[in-house]
């Protein structure tokens, strides 16, 4: 079963007090319930956007979800006045509603959380400029499908993980993604399925499994070579 647009998505609070969205139907929650925003911060924006020495950024996030990758990452470039262009692409965006009701549940400054809001209210399959060091575009489309004309220095994969979407994570999806990836561009996702790993190595990826968050033994860390 693949999430459609009529599932059900409940708010739910994770372990370090940060929100998250579950999926009856899927059993699935959008992120770690150990922690929504410990998690997102050591798998993607330490492993990745901190590992990366470049003074502009080039990203693209597989599963723009909640936007909570997107905020945080926004946040990074502020903080470290370095330019991120970020693309997300999104088959089932959230609804106002749904967006604000996770926003109420973010611990974060009133600065911070109109970062949250800009991401969420801008345009859809429009590059736009959300702060002076972040710029966004959210693509409306399917993954197992999409084809970039663009290619990125960091890839955030972040989609429901292989037991609900296995279409999502097949050696043609990661040759697809490998194509977008710069020579030297980082891959990291919360998953260490052997599968996985051994799907990133046919597309070319050279793959490594590192300790995770809190209540992840493990993650997969990717570099084009």
């Amino acid at each position: 079963m693949t999430l459609s647009v009529s599932m059900q998505r409940i708010l739910a609070r994770t372990g370090d007090g940060s929100p998250t969205l579950y999926v009856p139907e899927l059993n699935e929650h959008y992120h770690s319930i150990h922690g929504a925003i410990q998690e997102s911060l050591f798998v993607y924006i330490d492993k990745v956007l901190r590992q990366i020495d470049k003074p502009e950024i080039r990203l693209f996030e597989t599963g723009f979800g909640t936007g909570l990758n997107a905020f945080l990452s926004c946040r990074e470039a502020e903080k470290e006045k370095r330019i991120i262009c970020y693309h997300s692409i999104e088959l089932y965006p959230l609804s106002k509603p749904e967006w604000l009701e996770f926003a109420k549940y973010l611990k974060e400054s009133e600065t911070d959380k109109s970062f949250f809001e800009r991401i969420h209210e801008c345009t859809w399959e429009k590059e736009e400029q959300i702060t002076r060091f972040f710029r966004l575009k959210k693509i409306k489309a399917d993954l197992t499908t999409y084809r970039s004309p663009e290619t990125y220095d960091a890839i955030f994969f972040d989609a429901f993980g292989p037991d609900v979407q296995a279409e999502l994570w097949t050696p043609e999806i990661f040759r697809n993604i490998s194509e977008m990836m710069n020579p030297g561009a980082i891959l990291s996702t919360y998953s260490s399925k052997g599968q996985v790993r051994r799907n990133m190595q046919a597309a070319g990826l050279l793959v490594s499994r590192i300790p995770g968050p809190k209540g992840k033994r493990q993650i997969l860390l990717a570099t084009k070579p």
